[in-house]
């Protein structure tokens, strides 16, 4: 009898599953409501085909095998039901999401549907949520470097024009014979090549810009000594500090090993070096200092400035950013790209840069992790 009865109702709900199959891959495009339903009709078609056959195989007649299967069917439409309302809750639940979506602008944020969802719609909107936002800072990014890149196309555009214009002139009167005396032909040969090197060096700046927002900047990295990389940027900078009267001094713990390539590294200390003494006035004290903070390789640069305003702090890495009006730079200014540089090379090494208003002026730090 027990064999008899595993033997019909496996039967009969393999036959039922089966179909339950078939449909469900004939409505594999359709709502996932209909899916649930064909899902909860299956279970309990099988459950009460089984009881059904078994009661039909019992020795039970008249009214105890009506009140069976009575009872047996209730118990079905009463499943069927329930399982019919969670089926239309979870619709409704992937429509407010649908709606949520919809209301989104180009621009604008994902805000999730209010009210409770089923936890995998949940996830579906919590990672909707996280990918718009996402993508809205990426915009925004794109929109910072495309304004950056307009702004730095027009100084670059003008730094380039006012010395090629002075080289003209300079060029066009030797050329004519208007300066001949020996003392102007030698200054003016002075002035073109300066400009030359300044051009030369603007270029070089723009082209390690380039590779820096391409991502093609390629580190070649070691272990390396903060102090060494402080000792030989004091090193490079020294003939500009004694011509501007700015004293230099450099302070280096021990042992402030990173793992970094010294080149790319080195340029951008130089870049913070030269930018301090720039800005520093004369018998101005430009002070850099290497430390082992925590698990941090910290690289400070401290200038007399006077401070930088607070509205220019978020600026002061931006690209062409000189924190003055006047586009022209002096005879030792850049392009105001050395900043820009400095910050993208310390990113790619996964490290920070900033700068605060310290003191008389203002202090650049690197921060970097300790090489183990």
């Amino acid at each position: 009898m027990i064999l008899q009865i595993v033997a019909v109702s496996a039967g009969l709900g393999l036959i039922i599953a089966g179909l339950g199959l078939a449909l469900l891959r004939v409505l594999r495009r359709r709502s996932i409501g209909v899916m649930l339903a064909v899902v909860a009709v299956v279970t309990v078609t099988a459950t009460l085909a089984g009881v059904v056959a078994i009661t039909l195989e019992m020795v039970i007649d008249g009214r105890p095998k009506n009140i069976v299967l009575t009872v047996v069917a209730i118990g079905g439409l009463v499943g069927l039901g329930v399982a019919l309302v969670n089926a239309r809750r979870v619709v409704l639940a992937s429509r407010r999401v649908v709606e949520a979506l919809e209301k989104v602008s180009p621009s604008g944020r994902f805000s999730p549907p209010e009210g409770p969802l089923p936890a995998e719609l949940q996830t579906i909107s919590t990672a909707l949520e996280q990918a718009y936002e996402r993508l809205r800072l990426g915009r925004e990014r794109e929109r910072a470097l495309e304004s950056a890149r307009r702004e730095l196309v027009a100084w670059v555009s003008h730094d380039l024009r006012t010395p090629l214009a002075g080289m003209r002139a300079m060029a066009e009167a030797l050329e004519d014979g208007v300066a001949d005396d020996p003392e102007t032909v030698k200054r003016y040969h002075t002035q073109i090549r300066l400009e030359v090197d300044r051009l030369s060096g603007m270029v070089d700046d723009l082209f390690e810009l380039s590779r820096i927002h391409a991502g093609s900047l390629r580190l070649s990295r070691g272990r390396v000594g903060l102090g060494d990389l402080l000792a030989d940027a004091l090193a490079g900078v020294e003939p500009l500090a004694r011509a501007k009267r700015v004293h230099l001094s450099g302070e280096a713990d021990a042992a402030v090993p990173v793992n970094a390539d010294a080149g790319e590294l080195g340029r951008a200390v130089r870049n913070l070096v030269v930018n301090a003494i720039r800005h520093t006035p004369a018998d101005g004290t430009v002070s850099v200092r290497a430390v082992a903070d925590g698990g941090m390789a910290s690289l400070s640069v401290l200038d007399c400035c006077g401070g930088i305003p607070e509205d220019d702090l978020p600026r002061v890495f931006d690209v062409a950013f000189r924190g003055e009006a006047a586009r022209t730079p002096g005879p030792d200014g850049g392009a105001g790209l050395g900043l820009a540089i400095a910050r993208g090379i310390v990113e790619a090494h996964e490290g920070e840069i900033g700068v605060v208003n310290e003191g008389p002026g203002c202090r650049f730090e690197i921060r970097l992790p300790l090489s183990p």
